[in-house]
């Protein structure tokens, strides 16, 4: 039995240990206090040999950051690419013991191997699908690199291979393990700044440059392989690893790629499944010969709950006005209600006034997932076999809102959204539907992974 004193100690203790991480972090005293309470449940006992193999495919930048994230929690012990350099590098970098990881340049062979329990997709983005599909197939759980498809098509066919073969994806839109998102979601989910108005998403500028001249193929990078379901083009290095992301031939530029972490947090806080009407407005043209993704632009949805959520590129824009002092400012969410405001992003979270914060939420409140840790989620729940907080149907709905307003950019129109059938409806339906699926460039279709 605890004696009275060693309690009040501890409590004490306890109590420090929350004003300080409030202090350092911004957030309220109250949500502290909940967290670290939570986080002194007793941990679950994880046995020395439950090691799962894991396997990364795609060894570029992030994919070798989300990799070294699940080293903790497994063994690596394969690695694959198509750029070999790539591989090299990782099989540097992620030896253990004086052994290292086996290279491949074909995720299919690697995933015959009985010993990989675990893929991390780190791919671009027109490799997302292909790859979970597989991977999903050959019994594999997923960590999959956001967004999770390159069109809405795609996922139908992805939550199809993981409910089918009864695998775990979590989809690598990690900001819903962050507290501060989490806190602005249950706020604004529990009536804290009155009726939700409108959700205002600011996210950076992407890039407008060109045009580009080809260039040979490096012979380490299998070029043929790297394209994959995209139209076969001439070598630029422009195209290829991080600056894929500015093509709407590989993505959907940073309406998909920052929009995937943005525009999930305010879909998260929105709770509704996808918007019924979309507009936008291109506020600059690609270069020709150039990346093809519109840098620049206003992207407008309606929710059936007359909820609107405005998304603006903002190169140069601080949300409160003045001039942008750091990268970071540029990036977050604003929760606009009938009794005040959110901001937050990955640095701070403000609002209307201190005790919009401040004031614990009652209980029975409505409580959102839990998870502090995206890549400790993916393995508790590959022990217990349960959901991740953002599992395939989140990383696809999420990818959606992402994809509709690429659509209606490229297409330039004002378009109908039928969530439950996943379809443009009325006026320009036509136009809208032709970018929900794309063409795959043979073999690099559905059949390559079946």
């Amino acid at each position: 039995m605890n004696h009275p004193k060693s309690f009040q100690i501890s409590r004490r203790s306890f109590l420090r240990r929350c004003g300080a991480t409030a202090a350092a972090s911004g957030l309220p005293l109250w949500f502290v206090e909940r967290e670290l309470a939570l986080a002194a449940e007793p941990a679950k006992v994880v046995a020395p040999n439950d090691r799962p193999g894991i396997a990364l495919i795609g060894c570029g930048g992030m994919g070798s950051y989300d990799a070294g994230n699940c080293r903790g929690h497994g063994d690596i012990v394969a690695v694959c690419d198509v750029d070999q350099s790539h591989v090299a590098r990782a099989i540097e970098l992620f030896g253990k013991d004086g052994m290292p990881p086996k290279g491949y340049s074909d995720f299919r062979k690697l995933l015959e191997r009985d010993d990989v329990h675990v893929i991390v997709n780190g791919c671009p983005d027109h490799w997302h699908s292909l790859v979970n599909i597989a991977a999903a197939k050959a019994n594999k759980d997923i960590y999959s690199e956001k967004p999770l498809t390159l069109t809405i098509d795609e996922g139908k066919h992805v939550i199809k291979a993981v409910r089918d073969n009864k695998v775990v994806l979590q989809t690598g839109t990690q900001q819903r393990s962050s507290e501060r998102f989490r806190l602005a979601c249950e706020l604004v989910r529990n009536g804290r700044i009155g009726k939700l108005k409108e959700v205002v998403v600011y996210l950076p500028a992407g890039r407008r440059e060109g045009p580009f001249t080809s260039q040979p193929v490096p012979p380490e990078l299998d070029w043929g392989f790297w394209q994959g379901q995209a139209p076969r083009k001439d070598y630029l290095p422009q195209r290829c690893h991080q600056l894929f992301r500015y093509w709407y031939e590989y993505s959907g530029g940073t309406m998909t790629d920052w929009g995937a972490h943005h525009m999930d947090i305010g879909y998260w806080a929105i709770g509704l499944p996808a918007p019924t009407l979309v507009e936008s407005k291109a506020l600059s043209t690609p270069i020709p010969g150039g990346y093809t993704c519109i840098s620049d632009y206003e992207v407008k949805y309606t929710y059936p709950n007359g909820v609107i959520f405005n998304v603006r590129s903002t190169p140069d824009e601080d949300p409160f006005g003045g001039v942008i002092k750091k990268e970071g400012q540029r990036n977050g969410i604003r929760f606009e209600g009938s009794d005040g405001w959110i901001w937050v992003n990955r640095d701070e979270i403000k609002a209307t006034d201190r005790e919009l914060l401040g004031k614990p939420l009652p209980e029975g409140a409505e409580r959102l997932y839990l998870s502090n840790n995206h890549y400790g989620n993916l393995f508790d729940c590959i022990r217990s076999r349960k959901d991740p907080i953002c599992d395939v149907e989140i990383g696809h709905r999420s990818a959606t809102v992402c994809h509709l307003g690429a659509i209606s950019l490229r297409t330039g129109l004002k378009l109908q959204w039928d969530p439950e059938k996943e379809a443009f409806t009325g006026e320009h339906a036509a136009e809208g539907n032709a970018h929900v699926a794309r063409e795959m460039r043979k073999p690099y279709d559905y059949s390559f992974v079946s």
